[in-house]
C-alpha cells in the first residue's frame, strides 16, 4: 500500500526540505484545533512546536509528526468551556505524566494485539476524516456570519488551484526527486495567486474567519516565544478530580493514536519504532506542554504522511518542522498567512489518496466475512466517533469473532494404553468459548478407572479451562475413577489448586511455555 511514496533513504536533505513542507501544512491545523479546543489559535502553534520537537528528538520513531490533534481537542472542549485554560494546561501535564509511565511501564507493546482489519479500518477511516475535514475549506463566512459554501468564480478557482497542486506533487517526482514535490507546490501556487492577484483564500482568512468580526483585522499569527508558567490552578484533592477524567482520555487518545500511526509508519518504511519510547516521548513533550502554555497533542497522520511522502526519514526532519514553524511564528507570520488554502488542501487530497488502503476491496473478497465486517465498523466508527472508540469496538468485536470461531475447535482423539488406561489426546485451546465443547468430548460414566488428559496439543489459556478440569476430576472422583492430566505448562500447573489432590503431573515432559517479552520495545 502507499504507492505515493517516492523516496526511501534518509539524508539530510531530503529531511530539511520535507520539514519546511510539513511546517506549512501544520499552521492551518494548529490553528484549526485551537478553535475546536475553545483556546486562542497560539496555543495551537505552540503545541505543534513543541509536541513536534521533542517527539522528534526523543520519541521512538523517526519521521514521525507531532502536534496539536483534533482527537484530543474534541475532549478539552468541556474543561475549557466549563474551568478555563488554566485547567487545561494542568489536564495536559498530568495526560503527559500518565503517557511517560505507560511508556516506563512497557504498555507500548500492547499496541501490536490490533489486528490487521482494525488497522486497515483506522486507515480508511482516518483518510475519510482528513478528505472531510478539507471540504470545510471550500466554505466562506456569509454576512450573517453562517459558514456556507463557495460559488461560482470563487469555487472554480479553488478548485482550480487544488486540482494544479495535486498535479504537480503527482507529476514532478517524474522529472526530479531533488525537492520534496508538496513543497514545490505549495511555493508555485502561492507564487501564482500573488502574481496574479488571483482572488483566493489564505490562511490568514481561514484564521479571520473563526474570530469575531470586531477582531478580524487585527489577528495574525505572529507571537513569541513560549514562556514557562505552572498552571494556576488550587493544587488540591478537588482540582485533581476535576482534570483526571480529561487527563485520562487524552492519554488514552494520544497513545492510541501515535503508536497506530508508528505501526504505519514501520510497514512504510520498513523499518521498526519503538513504542515504549514513543510513549515516554510523547508524555514529556504534553508534559512540556502544560508548563509552556500550549494545548498539547500527539502524533498526526496526515502531517506525517506529508513527510514520508516528501523523503522525511530521520528525526532531522520533525526537528526541522519544529523550528521552521517556530521560525514562521517569531519572524515570518506575514509570509504563512499569505499561503493559498487551495495549496495546503491539495497537498492533504494527496495523502488522503497515499492514507486510504484501496487494497480493502481486493482483499475484503479476499477474507472471510467476520474481518470484512470488523473492517467496516471501524472505519465508520473513525469516522462517526473518534479513533480511540473505533480501535477499542474493533479490538473487542476481533475477539469476540476469534472466541465464536475457536469455541468449537477443539477436539480429542481417544485410545487405550497398555496398562487399560483410556487416553484423550486433546488437540486445540481450552479457554472460555471453548468450555462446553470440551465438556461433551468425555463420558466419565464409561469411562475405565483411570483417564488420561494429554494437553500435548493444547494449551489452557485462562480461568474458564482451570474451572473446566476442576469439574471435570470432581466428576471422576465421585465415580471413584482417577483423572490424570500430562504435559500441561508450568504456568497451569500451578492454578490447578483443586485438581492437585488427585491429579497425577507428568512433570518430566511437561513442556515450558513463555509469553510476550519487551525485548523489542
Amino acid at each position: 500500500m502507499f504507492d505515493l511514496i517516492t523516496n526511501r533513504d534518509s539524508n539530510v536533505k531530503n529531511d530539511i526540505l520535507s520539514g519546511m513542507t510539513v511546517a506549512l501544512a501544520l499552521v492551518p491545523e494548529a490553528v484549526a484545533f485551537a478553535f475546536v479546543a475553545g483556546v486562542e489559535p497560539m496555543v495551537g502553534l505552540y503545541a505543534a512546536f513543541m509536541m513536534g520537537l521533542i517527539t522528534a528528538a526523543i520519541g521512538g520513531r523517526p519521521g514521525m509528526i507531532s502536534g496539536a490533534t483534533g482527537a484530543t481537542a474534541v475532549v478539552m472542549v468541556a474543561l475549557v468551556a466549563q474551568y478555563g485554560i488554566q485547567y487545561l494546561f494542568a489536564a495536559v501535564a498530568l495526560a503527559g505524566v500518565l503517557q511517560i509511565f505507560a511508556g516506563v511501564f512497557k504498555l507500548g507493546k500492547f499496541i501490536r494485539l490490533v489486528p490487521y482489519p482494525v488497522m486497515l479500518g483506522f486507515v480508511n477511516g482516518l483518510a475519510i476524516v482528513i478528505f472531510l475535514a478539507q471540504l470545510g475549506q471550500f466554505k466562506i463566512m456569509d454576512s450573517v456570519g453562517q459558514l456556507t459554501w463557495m460559488q461560482g468564480e470563487m469555487m472554480y478557482l479553488m478548485v482550480g488551484l487544488v486540482l494544479l497542486t495535486m498535479a504537480i506533487i503527482f507529476f514532478l517526482p517524474k522529472l526530479t526527486t531533488a525537492v520534496p514535490a508538496s513543497l514545490v507546490a505549495i511555493i508555485t501556487v502561492t507564487l501564482l495567486v500573488h502574481g496574479l492577484d488571483l482572488d483566493a483564500r489564505t490562511v490568514i482568512d481561514f484564521v479571520r474567519d473563526m474570530v469575531p468580526a470586531a477582531q478580524k483585522d487585527s489577528v495574525t499569527l505572529a507571537g513569541e516565544l513560549p514562556t514557562f508558567s505552572i498552571p494556576m490552578v488550587p493544587f488540591t484533592l478537588d482540582t485533581l478530580m476535576i482534570v483526571l477524567p480529561t487527563a485520562v482520555i487524552i492519554c488514552l487518545i494520544g497513545l492510541i493514536e501515535s503508536l497506530l500511526t508508528l505501526s504505519l509508519i514501520d510497514d512504510m518504511t520498513n523499518t521498526r519504532g519503538s513504542s515504549n519510547k514513543e510513549c515516554i516521548g510523547q508524555g514529556v513533550a504534553n508534559t512540556v506542554n502544560g508548563f509552556f502554555g500550549g494545548m498539547g497533542g500527539c502524533a498526526m497522520i496526515g502531517q506525517s504522511m506529508i513527510n514520508i511522502n516528501s523523503g522525511g526519514r530521520g528525526r532531522l526532519s520533525g526537528i526541522t518542522a519544529a523550528l521552521v514553524l517556530l521560525g514562521f511564528i517569531l519572524f515570518a507570520a506575514p509570509l504563512i498567512e499569505m499561503i493559498p488554502l487551495a495549496a495546503l488542501v491539495g497537498v492533504m487530497f494527496i495523502v488522503v489518496i497515499g492514507t486510504f488502503e484501496w487494497a480493502s476491496f481486493r482483499i475484503i473478497r479476499g477474507i472471510n466475512k467476520e474481518d470484512a465486517f470488523v473492517l467496516f465498523l471501524v472505519t465508520a466508527i473513525t469516522v462517526a466517533a473518534d479513533l480511540a472508540v473505533a480501535v477499542v469496538v474493533g479490538v473487542i468485536v476481533s475477539a469476540l469473532v476469534f472466541a465464536w470461531k475457536h469455541a468449537t475447535h477443539i477436539n480429542a482423539r481417544t485410545h487405550e494404553d497398555e496398562d487399560g488406561w483410556k487416553v484423550y489426546e486433546l488437540d486445540g485451546p481450552l479457554f472460555f468459548g471453548s468450555v462446553l465443547h470440551f465438556k461433551d468430548l468425555f463420558d466419565p460414566e464409561n469411562d475405565p478407572q483411570d483417564v488420561v488428559i494429554d494437553f500435548n496439543e493444547s494449551r489452557i489459556w485462562d480461568s474458564s479451562g482451570i474451572d473446566a478440569i476442576d469439574n471435570l476430576a470432581d466428576k471422576y472422583l465421585l465415580l471413584g475413577k482417577k483423572l490424570h492430566i500430562r504435559h500441561i505448562s508450568p504456568e497451569c500447573r500451578d492454578l490447578l489448586s483443586k485438581a492437585q489432590e488427585y491429579v497425577e503431573m507428568n512433570v518430566n515432559e511437561d513442556p515450558r511455555y513463555h509469553i510476550a517479552t519487551d525485548k523489542l520495545d
